[in-house]
């Protein structure tokens, strides 16, 4: 089969998906991966066709004004603040995220278009062209469910009544910031809608498109009200290759006392990442400990660091994060993926979005101690979490039986299973 891959974001929001994407090669199936041009090399790196998706919504992410709205975002209300504060820059970038979109399916002409949450044409390219559309998503967002509550929506003993609802908020938020350009693209390519309730869940005749997920069961259990159409596969990892090694400096940093913890935000340092690298230095000071320090910060020098701390550009995560005590970050789905099935306990930090919930769900896990979010991160807490991670003994045994059920999984190999099955339902 011909499969297209659509995903929009950040390096996250892609990596995921090409290790979905190897699978599908493996299996035999010819695999584009539509995604923002900054990671063209990276895609085609990994062997996989490449379809161009403009950089420029990233750009506006990576502004000034994207970073302040980074910082200050908290709960779903004030995402949909930020959104609206930022309408109109981004107004006209997703109009041509979506017409960009629908040239690479012309292209590619697919016989299954798996969408992320984010790239909007996705059902309508699959109604244009009569084949299947799936749902694939790193992150448990959009199916409701009746036993919790949307992330980003507070924990209200309310019932099943409030947790649906809180989905249906979310998908009403769709359809206002995204319903205009996906009706305007309908217009220009003359394809009328037959159903008024346009949404990511539901084609055209109303029957469930199938979802997909990429996150573990052992980590965030299945609702027993889901559809059979949803699943979640396990973690699509994808490791480092086998001839990677490590720069020399770096592996006689750790060769050279007890393991370090990892603290890297990726590019959620926010406007001052010297600040923040500043704090953790003190922090690792003030607890006695050894870091690697993740370079996403920007500004810190290595002249900079102490003797109990070293600065990588990147490392593979699979390949590093065995190699540490504990891991540090911003709570991105990919990173915590990586720090659980490493069997390492896990503090996050995060700053918006998701991460706030996989925040509460390593917490709720036993594999890691309360987050503490950016606004709130002193020298002093993150001090005290540092001996925390190192020095409880259940939290490292709670972190290392959840590692070892997610070693034990292959959800690309689940996830590969699943989107051949689906493909091969008759799907008007």
């Amino acid at each position: 089969m011909r499969i297209l891959v659509l995903t929009i974001g950040s390096r996250g929001d892609v990596q995921p998906y090409v290790a979905l994407g190897k699978g599908l090669k493996r299996a035999g199936h010819q695999v584009t991966i539509a995604t923002c041009s900054r990671f063209r090399g990276f895609v085609e790196g990994e062997g996989l066709q490449y379809g161009h998706i403009s950089d420029d919504i990233l750009k506006i992410i990576d502004s000034d004004q994207g970073k302040a709205l980074m910082e200050n975002t908290r709960g779903i209300w004030r995402i949909v603040v930020a959104n609206i504060k930022m309408a109109r820059q981004i107004g006209p970038l997703q109009h041509q995220l979506v017409s960009e979109s629908w040239d690479v399916a012309q292209r590619v002409q697919p016989d299954v278009i798996c969408f992320h949450p984010k790239a909007l044409l996705g059902p309508a390219i699959s109604e244009k062209l009569g084949i299947t559309a799936i749902l694939t998503s790193p992150i448990p967002l959009l199916v409701p469910t009746g036993q919790t509550p949307c992330m980003g929506f507070p924990k209200l003993r309310l019932g099943r009544w409030y947790n649906r609802m809180t989905y249906w908020v979310v998908h009403r938020m769709i359809k206002i910031f995204a319903g205009p350009y996906v009706r305007r693209w309908r217009r220009e390519t003359g394809t009328p809608a037959r159903r008024h309730n346009l949404d990511c869940l539901y084609d055209q005749t109303g029957r469930p498109l199938p979802a997909l997920h990429g996150y573990s069961n052992h980590v965030v259990p299945r609702p027993d009200d889901w559809p059979d159409t949803a699943i979640a596969a396990g973690y699509w990892f994808l490791d480092a290759h086998e001839d990677w090694r490590p720069p020399d400096e770096l592996q006689r940093f750790l060769d050279a006392g007890p393991p370090p913890i990892y603290i890297g935000f990726g590019s959620m340092a926010g406007r001052n990442p010297k600040r923040l690298g500043d704090l953790v230095i003190e922090a690792l000071d003030r607890a006695g400990q050894r870091g690697v320090l993740a370079s996403g910060w920007g500004g810190l020098a290595a002249d900079d660091l102490p003797t109990n701390a070293f600065l990588i550009d990147q490392a593979p995560h699979d390949w590093l994060f065995a190699k540490v005590a504990a891991v540090v970050h911003h709570g991105g789905a990919g990173t915590t993926a990586a720090g659980l099935r490493a069997g390492k306990p896990t503090l996050i930090c995060p700053f918006i979005a998701d991460q706030p919930f996989w925040g509460e769900t390593v917490r709720t896990l036993g594999a890691g101690p309360a987050p503490i979010t950016n606004r709130n991160l002193t020298a002093e807490n993150l001090a005290a979490a540092f001996g925390q991670l190192v020095n409880d003994r259940q939290m490292r045994l709670s972190a290392q039986a959840i590692g070892e059920k997610l070693r034990a999984e292959d959800g690309v190999a689940t996830a590969v299973n699943f989107i051949e099955r689906m493909a091969a339902v008759d799907r008007p």
